[in-house]
This record gives structure tokens, C-alpha cells and sequence, in this order.
């Protein structure tokens, strides 16, 4: 029978772990057995962030208990080299070791304007997405590799928006800011890759799909139980994805021996899926980013959308 916990003694740090993604890659590695540190702004003690949203990372560390895991929540803003210091000292004074990192922070849709070029874009709005999805990046990874080269290395997972070859060029429709963002992303692993060839750490790239995040659920006023009605209006929608899928993938990832071969690649859900033989929730393999490299972003609805879930 295989491991059902293997991660067992292996310490994780999941930055960004209030909603979509970030909590569903927390209690998935917890599930796993690694205890995880989950990172987030929004909070039932301080308040929400800037954001606006309900969740709040209190409620990723209970989703983490319900699944039998371990770990703690805590308020922190990636912004700030002084909070990151002090998180990443608690986990060396508390669990002496740091396995697998996950940067998921984000937080700039609140300032996206899709349909306007530079110069009519927000300003101070642009900049701030800068901040929130490069610099806490940077800020955490600068200061938790320290910490994960002393104690035998790991898993250094960067989560975007796109593959590669999605983001070469510039992204139409997102605004650009956005793009900014996104495509630095795939450049920080690669500047890591070079940078920590030879060592024991290994960084990889990880984009989920059409994510059904609490925000994309609520925009189509549908819940995750019943997320295929929303595709009678519309049909693409077929190859979403829940948070769950991707999580599951980045904790089959932390638990392979042999995770270093994917080194400076991003890889998407549907990679990691058919890598290791898993599903999404409702036991379908979605594969958004297969569909956008034959047809493109505005791909429409092909008459073989089945085909890529």
C-alpha cells in the first residue's frame, strides 16, 4: 500500500494560504503529513486585508486540522522583510528545519484594469500589484533558503498564472501590470535555477488553470457543488478546475525523490496529474493550458472541449 503520509517530518511554508490555491496546497501537504505553516493577511483576530474578502487564514488552519494535518496560521505581510525574518526564525526555533516552500502570495486583482494600456492604467494600483506579486516573492525566498540549504534542501515551488510558452509574449486582455507580474514569475525560476544549481534545493514553477477560487465561484453565482451549471452560459468553463488539484499535485511533487528533474519548468495541474496518477475532485483530469496552446486565448468553445478534462 502506498505511504498515505509522505510527507511525515517534513516542514512546509505555503505563503499566501488564505483562499483558492494557497489554502487548498496547505491542507493538501498537511494531509500528507508535512507540518505546514500557512501565511496570510486576512485574519478573524486583525481584520481583513485590503483585499476585501471573508476568508481568513484562522479558517485555513481549522481546514488543516479537518484533515488530520498540523500546522499554524499566521498574520503575515510578505511586503515586509521584518515580518518574513521574524516567520522564518519561528520556524527554525520551532521546527529547526523548512522542506518545501510555496510563494502563492498575490492579492493585485483588486487593482487589475484589464482593458487599458500603461499609461491610462491606475498608477499607484499598478505599482502595488509589482509589489504584491514580485517583491513578496523575492522577500520570502531571499530569506527562507537560508534556512532550507542548512537543513538538507527541498521544494521551492512558485505558483503563477501560465506556462512558459503562454507567457513569452504579452498576454492580451490582462492588462499590463498583470503580465508584468506573471511572466517575472517564470524569470525568478529561472534566475533560481541557475543560481542554486549544484545545491540541494530545487525550484519549480506550478500554474493551475481556470480556477474555481471562492472569487471565480461567486462571479458566477454558482458554489462548488453545482459549478457545471454555470457552464450552460458559459461552456468553457467545462475545463475549470477546483483548488484541490493543483494542491495535490504540488504534494505529489514534495514527496518525490526524484522532483529535482523538473527543475526551472513550470508545470501545470494536468502535467503533474498524468506524472502521478491523480484526479482532480470529480475524477477528471482538466487541462486548460493544453487547450490554450492549440487554440489560443480566445479559443472560444472547440467542438472537442471534452477532450482536455
Amino acid at each position: 500500500m502506498a505511504d498515505q503520509r509522505p510527507l511525515s517530518g517534513r516542514v512546509a511554508l505555503v505563503a499566501g494560504a488564505t483562499r483558492g490555491a494557497g489554502r487548498a496546497i496547505a491542507v493538501e501537504l498537511a494531509r500528507a503529513g508535512a507540518y505546514v505553516h500557512a501565511t496570510g493577511r486576512s485574519s478573524a483576530v486583525h481584520g481583513p486585508s485590503e483585499i476585501g474578502r471573508p476568508e481568513t487564514i484562522e479558517e485555513t488552519e481549522a481546514k488543516i486540522r479537518e484533515a488530520g494535518g498540523e500546522g499554524r496560521a499566521l498574520v503575515v505581510d510578505h511586503t515586509d522583510p521584518d515580518q518574513v525574518r521574524r516567520l522564518v526564525q519561528s520556524i527554525a526555533d520551532g521546527q529547526g528545519r523548512l522542506d518545501v516552500l510555496v510563494n502563492d502570495i498575490f492579492g493585485g486583482d483588486r487593482y487589475m484594469e484589464w482593458d487599458k494600456p500603461l499609461w491610462e492604467h491606475d498608477l499607484r494600483g499598478g505599482l502595488r500589484m509589482l509589489r504584491m506579486g514580485i517583491d513578496t516573492h523575492l522577500i520570502t525566498s531571499a530569506t527562507a533558503i537560508p534556512l532550507m540549504l542548512a537543513t538538507g534542501g527541498g521544494l521551492l515551488v512558485e505558483m503563477t498564472d501560465g506556462t512558459t510558452s503562454a507567457n513569452a509574449e504579452f498576454r492580451p486582455g490582462v492588462g499590463f501590470y498583470y503580465d508584468q507580474v506573471k511572466a517575472a514569475v517564470g524569470r525568478i525560476v529561472k534566475g533560481l535555477t541557475f543560481e542554486l544549481t549544484g545545491r540541494s534545493l530545487t525550484p519549480v514553477g506550478v500554474t493551475p488553470g481556470w480556477l474555481r477560487s471562492e472569487a471565480m465561484l461567486e462571479q458566477f453565482g454558482v458554489r462548488e457543488d453545482n459549478w457545471r451549471e454555470a457552464c450552460a452560459r458559459i461552456p468553457g468553463f467545462a475545463i475549470s478546475e477546483s483548488p484541490a488539484y493543483v494542491a495535490r499535485g504540488i504534494s505529489h511533487l514534495a514527496a518525490d525523490p526524484a522532483a529535482s528533474r523538473f527543475a526551472g519548468q513550470v508545470l501545470t495541474s494536468r502535467l503533474l496529474a498524468d506524472t502521478y496518477g491523480f484526479a482532480d475532485t470529480d475524477g477528471s483530469r482538466p487541462d486548460c493550458w493544453g487547450l490554450i496552446d492549440r487554440y489560443g486565448f480566445d479559443h472560444g468553445c472547440p467542438t472537442d472541449l471534452a477532450d482536455y478534462r
